[in-house]
């Protein structure tokens, strides 16, 4: 289930959860760092009249002048550079025309692929004058993700962490999205272990020190069903509720976790 590679060593998708060595560390640092320094330029960028596509072309300007590609163009056929999802999307709303407005939500989701690591990462952004219930809801998705990544530690399983994530939106009658999950990563995109963000606390894998992982809670403000829409990538609550997800990639060290895609600037939870 585990396996221990070097760090520079070609690793495949084959299931196993990757114990990563120091330099690993520190190539997860780079790349989450671009990824959090990109989050924080969209600050700026994020209120009304702004369009997702002006979104996505600063994303991308920023990544290559960072030293980086977009790991999602191309991505299964995934042609932006990020994902921007607003309001009802829960995640993996496409770049386009649509223009923001008074009063919206968006979730901003990157991934810089630098020097052969992915920092993944997204953010709330609240835009202009918004509703304290949409506010409200953002605010319980971050300490969603903070809660969960406080049970990221060696000797956890990966189940406390959803679990706790559960517990706490639950319990302010919010709905957690089992369809999508947090995921391994580092040299490769997507990778094994599942992180699921409803879980019960005790199951799952052993979190050992050097699984890299992100933790990226989707909580609805009404119930957590989920609808595709046809252009097989944009998932929408399907009661049409507002949706809200944060995302960090973290490392297990030997007494705790690394967050990689902490914000230079501190501007981890809006407002910003």
């Amino acid at each position: 289930m585990y396996q221990t590679v070097a760090d520079t060593e070609t690793v495949l998708r084959d299931g196993t959860i990757k114990l990563h060595g120091p330099g690993a560390f520190e190539g997860m640092r780079k790349a989450g760092r671009l990824a959090a320094e990109i989050l924080d330029a969209m600050v700026d960028l994020v209120k009304p009249g702004v369009t997702t596509g002006e979104i996505d072309d600063a994303v991308r300007q920023m990544t290559l002048d960072g030293g980086a590609v977009p790991a999602t163009m191309g991505y299964r056929g995934y042609a932006h550079s990020c994902c921007t999802s607003v309001n009802n999307v829960i995640c993996h709303g496409i770049p386009g025309d649509k223009v923001l407005r008074d009063g919206d939500i968006i979730n901003i989701d990157v991934t810089p692929l630098l020097d052969g690591w992915h920092g993944d990462s997204s953010r709330m952004y609240l835009v202009g004058d918004v509703p304290l219930k949409a506010r409200r809801l953002v605010d319980v998705t971050y300490e969603c993700l903070m809660i969960g990544i406080d049970k990221a530690r060696p000797g956890a399983r990966l189940g406390d962490i959803g679990a706790a994530i559960q517990a706490h939106a639950e319990k302010h009658r919010y709905g957690v999205v089992r369809e999508f999950c947090g995921h391994g990563l580092g040299r490769l995109f997507h990778d094994a272990p599942e992180v699921v963000h409803a879980a019960r606390a005790g199951t799952g894998p052993e979190l050992k020190p050097g699984m890299f992982f992100t933790i990226e809670p989707m909580i609805n403000l009404g119930k957590p069903g989920v609808r595709m829409m046809d252009d097989g990538w944009t998932a929408v609550t399907r009661d049409r509720s507002l949706s809200a997800q944060f995302e960090h990639s973290i490392g297990i060290t030997e007494d705790g976790c690394e967050i990689f895609t902490a914000s230079p600037k501190g501007l981890n939870q809006p407002p910003y």
